[in-house]
Formats: structure tokens, C-alpha cells, sequence
């Protein structure tokens, strides 16, 4: 198998489409037979930090490298950056508005989500210059 990269562009503040690039990968990934537990976690993972990107960062980009060894996602916006990154993986913690948890998102799982069910992350980011959340799923 070749790598395969796709690249997504995530609209800031639209949850219509919040949830496009995950699901487009997930099915992108069922078309090339990987392992369903695979394709569930990058699912997952991908879809927590799309939503992240709508809620908080005012958009961004994902690039996914589909490769034999695993799958690895690269979240990149240019929002206002996590001050305490630590704090902000624990389950439970959350800075989004009272609109957004009206709609039922804001729960605080995003960042626990992401590395719960990716096999390695690394979250980069500068206060008032965005964030880079690298997460990686292992096939096989």
C-alpha cells in the first residue's frame, strides 16, 4: 500500500458540516479493508478533534497520512491556544461557552477522547497562535 494523504479545511463555528472530514475518512478507510477497531479509533479520535476545531479554535486544518504502518492525523488551526494543557486533557474540563454546551457539545471529553483512542498524541500550542495536535493510530 501507498501512503495516502487528505487534507481537510474545518469551518469555524459550522456544525452542519462538523463531522464531514472524520466520516470521510472513516470511509475511506472501510474501502481500503483496514481493521474495523483501526478505522473505529481513528473515527474517534478525528471526529473529537474536528469538533474541538469548530468549538474553540476558529477553524484549521487536518491532514491524515494513510501509511502501512499506521494512520496519522495532524490538527492545525490558528485559534487562541490552550493556556494549560495538562488541565485541559482531563475528562471533564472545559472552556466552551453556554451556546455550545446548549447544543450538546463542550463536555470536556475532546482531548481524553483523543487519547483514548489514539495510540500516541502530541499536543503543541502557543497562547493567541493555535495549536497542533498530532495523533497517531497503529494498524495492526
Amino acid at each position: 500500500m501507498n501512503n495516502v494523504v487528505l487534507k481537510y479545511v474545518i469551518d469555524a463555528s459550522d456544525f452542519t458540516r462538523a463531522g464531514e472530514a472524520s466520516s470521510d475518512v472513516k470511509n475511506k478507510l472501510k474501502q481500503m479493508n483496514l481493521p474495523p477497531e483501526v478505522i473505529r479509533k481513528v473515527a474517534i479520535a478525528m471526529y473529537e478533534g474536528e469538533i474541538n476545531m469548530v468549538i474553540h479554535a476558529n477553524g484549521g486544518e487536518i491532514t491524515v497520512e494513510i501509511a502501512p504502518e499506521g494512520i496519522i492525523m495532524t490538527l492545525k488551526d490558528n485559534g487562541p491556544g490552550i493556556k494549560d494543557i495538562p488541565t485541559a486533557m482531563k475528562e471533564g474540563y472545559s472552556t466552551a461557552p453556554d451556546n455550545i454546551r446548549s447544543l450538546g457539545f463542550g463536555a470536556g471529553m475532546g482531548l481524553p477522547n483523543m487519547k483514548k483512542y489514539s495510540d500516541s498524541i502530541d499536543v503543541q500550542s502557543e497562547v493567541g497562535v493555535g495549536t497542533t495536535v498530532t495523533m497517531k493510530v497503529n494498524i495492526a
